[in-house]
């Protein structure tokens, strides 16, 4: 995740993980027989790509 995406993606993806890390701590919270780890990935990527979006091998802002 560091040397792909830029700093300001980073700190989203950081954020969301670890307030899902919080959220989700509870496994009847969670989707199926998911562990927290992969729903607070899950959680990440999604709000990195609300708001970036990858162009061949780079993420980039969206318009």
């Amino acid at each position: 995740m560091k040397d792909n995406l830029p700093g300001p993606a980073q700190d989203i993806y950081r954020e969301a993980y670890n307030s899902a890390w919080e959220e989700y701590s509870d496994p009847e919270d969670r989707r199926g027989d998911a562990s927290r780890e992969e729903t607070a990935h899950r959680v990440a990527w999604a709000a990195v790509k609300n708001k970036y979006e990858k162009k061949d091998d780079r993420w980039t802002e969206k318009d």
